[in-house]
């Protein structure tokens, strides 16, 4: 096993927080959300309030180890480990981590089913479905594209539109998603992508849509922050989102265990 870099105020929950994330790099590339070497998923140090955890540039994201993620501050400075910086990583992310303790976990990527909707003239993602109106509450839309993020700037503007919801439509860009964890935040990034490939598929159908009323999205909405999805007891219960996520890197660990080093 690889030593991890010292910078990691919380050495347990560091150490999970690496692997989340080296794990979320790789699933990325099963689920076809990353472009090789480019994008971000950075995730905020446990225990801290400035700095995040990000790879070094110029790995694909199939090779991604938890001993390989740098600790860079919400000032760009490099605390722990070896690598570069990518600029719009930096520039996007540091923002928005620092905008909410909600967002623990921020993936921007340039997926295609929900980049796809990012170029049509209206992004939005429709009430079309049950999937579709877990999400609606929870999306902001950018309508401002302006060119690359290489400044400071352009995150805390992003950070500002997003605020306190968990999904940012980039419009002629990508998507961003946050959460409280990896585990929230990749099954968000995975329902998001999902759900987009369903709205494509229905509009490449060429027939009417069939949309859901606001009283459904409502209901919906209300079934999903209100009601358990499973009936474990009490300590036991975990969130559908926990769930998915330790399923997926128990194949990860049959598949691909060296994430882990």
């Amino acid at each position: 096993m690889s030593s991890f870099p010292s910078d990691d105020r919380d050495a347990t929950a560091g150490r999970e927080a690496r692997l989340d994330l080296a794990a979320a790099h790789r699933l990325a590339v099963w689920h076809d959300f990353s472009e090789g070497i480019y994008n971000h998923f950075t995730l905020a140090v446990p225990g801290s309030d400035d700095r995040f955890l990000l790879p070094p540039f110029g790995l694909h994201w199939s090779e991604v180890r938890a001993s390989q993620l740098m600790t860079i501050g919400f000032d760009g400075r490099q605390l722990a480990g070896e690598g570069i910086i990518q600029r719009s990583a930096y520039c996007i992310h540091a923002p928005i981590h620092a905008a909410h303790a909600k967002h623990q976990a921020v993936f921007h990527t340039h997926m295609p089913y929900a980049g796809a909707l990012t170029r049509l003239e209206s992004q939005h993602l429709l009430a079309l479905g049950q999937t579709e109106a877990l999400l609606l509450d929870q999306i902001a839309y950018d309508e401002g594209y302006d060119g690359l993020a290489r400044d400071p700037l352009e995150g805390e503007r992003l950070a500002a539109i997003l605020g306190e919801k968990t999904i940012l439509f980039m419009g002629n860009h990508g998507v961003l998603v946050t959460g409280r964890s990896t585990a929230e935040a990749y099954d968000r990034l995975y329902t998001l992508e999902r759900a987009a490939r369903v709205q494509l598929f229905a509009l490449w159908t060429g027939q009417r849509l069939r949309g859901l009323s606001a009283e459904q999205v409502d209901k919906v909405q209300d079934q999903i922050h209100n009601t358990p999805l499973h009936d474990s007891p009490g300590a036991q219960y975990k969130p559908g989102y926990q769930l998915h996520f330790e399923a997926l890197r128990r194949l990860l660990d049959r598949r691909e265990p060296d994430y882990r080093d």
